[in-house]
């Protein structure tokens, strides 16, 4: 049957102009993650896909669509919202789709790989053809075993949502311990500590006022291989909120920033600096020990710090405002100065401090990556049995 009589396509929803609204935007999709939820409200002005909990939002530009931006909305406020015109809608039609099931059938290639084929317009701005959209031919599935099937890819997608929360939850617990220590000077033994004048105002007896630029290596050098594929990371894959990196691929060559375990990887173009894209690399292995990728990141490794020290002190507020007042450049295309991480300082704790710190979170650190590794797991298996079970090769 045609899909337009399968689920409801860009379904009719009425909202009040001029009042607040959960607001979703393509970059709040994270690619493999089942749900995307909105991150803030927006007062309706105009236009821009609109939706209820439960629909899918499916990326219609490219190279969105090829990416697989495909979620279903969740936790809306009033269960209503709007979002990206880059969006289209589908929902489940009453008696006759699931909203679950629509979800997985949008991700498969029986309407992922038509709607890409249909795809037209200037370069780079390209967009799927709505009309083909509805006239595509899908499964005729009765809504029981709609159900079924959703019920077993959902299971998968749930341990996922659930080790994201976990992740969620034991950066905030880092970063907590990381602005209570190297913050407010609240660590183990504060109490018995003096505090001293220095040009950044009191801090700690023993602890020393020192620049980024002699803490840290900016960019530091690192030798890589022309020849063979290795672990290549685009700015696509760093997080705004997050220090996991969200997938890698494979590249021949060498041009670009070099990188391994322990680096962190800080944006230096806007708006990927301002949005705060910053990520902490922990997925080489002794095969690949080295990976390279996009020369619109500064590579930062620890010389007198420790590699967790230098991740968080990059996600502060103030190493990135900063950088930030240094960038030069085209409107669009400014870009940080590398010299601005000597006019960057801070207090650098004493060691013992630093050591008991890194007790503490490195073992927060690696269960982060083990959770990261496992969801990429359960994506892949989900990603197997999807279309076998849409086509009925696996019986339910």
């Amino acid at each position: 049957m045609k899909f337009s009589d399968f689920a409801d396509i860009n379904p009719v929803v009425t909202l009040n102009r001029h009042e607040n609204y959960s607001f979703v935007e393509l970059a709040n999709i994270e690619v493999g993650n089942k749900f995307v939820k909105s991150k803030e409200e927006r007062l309706l002005k105009g236009g821009g896909a609109k939706f209820c909990t439960g629909d899918t939002l499916f990326a219609r530009i490219t190279p969105s669509l090829e990416n697989g931006k495909i979620a279903q909305v969740k936790d809306l406020k009033r269960s209503l919202g709007f979002g990206s015109t880059e969006f289209f809608v589908f929902r489940g039609k009453e008696g006759v789709s699931d909203n679950d099931f629509i979800y997985y059938l949008s991700l498969s290639e029986i309407l992922r790989g038509p709607a890409i084929k249909s795809m037209s317009g200037a370069s780079g701005r390209q967009r799927a053809d709505l009309q083909v959209i509805k006239n595509i031919e899908v499964p005729d599935i009765d809504y029981t075993t709609q159900k079924e099937i959703s019920f077993v890819l959902s299971s998968y997608d749930d341990l996922i949502e659930n080790n994201n929360r976990r992740i969620s939850i034991l950066e905030e617990m880092t970063q907590k311990l990381y602005r209570e220590w190297f913050v407010k000077f609240r660590f183990p033994g504060h109490e018995d500590i003096k505090m001293v004048d220095s040009e950044l105002g009191e801090i700690p007896m023993g602890w020393e006022v020192v620049s980024a630029s002699s803490a840290m290596d900016i960019n530091p050098r690192t030798t890589l291989a022309r020849e063979g594929d290795k672990p290549y990371i685009g700015m696509s894959y760093l997080s705004e909120d997050s220090m996991v990196i969200k997938g890698n691929e494979y590249r021949s060559g060498n041009s670009g920033t070099k990188f391994k375990n322990s680096d962190t990887l800080f944006a230096r173009i806007t708006p990927s600096l301002e949005n705060g894209k910053t990520g902490y690399v922990q997925f080489l292995d002794d095969e690949n020990p080295i990976g390279f990728g996009s020369t619109e990141f500064i590579v930062l490794r620890s010389k007198t710090l420790t590699p967790e020290f230098v991740y968080y002190l990059a996600r502060s507020n103030s190493f990135r405002d900063n950088a930030i007042k240094s960038m030069t450049g085209a409107t669009g295309r400014q870009r940080v100065q590398n010299s601005c991480f000597d006019n960057y300082f801070f207090a650098q704790p004493s060691e013992d401090i630093l050591k008991q710190f890194t007790v503490i979170v490195r073992s927060m650190f690696e269960l982060i990556d083990f959770l990261h590794r496992k969801n990429v797991n359960l994506r892949q298996q989900r990603d197997l049995l999807l279309p076998k079970l849409i086509s009925g090769k696996i019986d339910v």
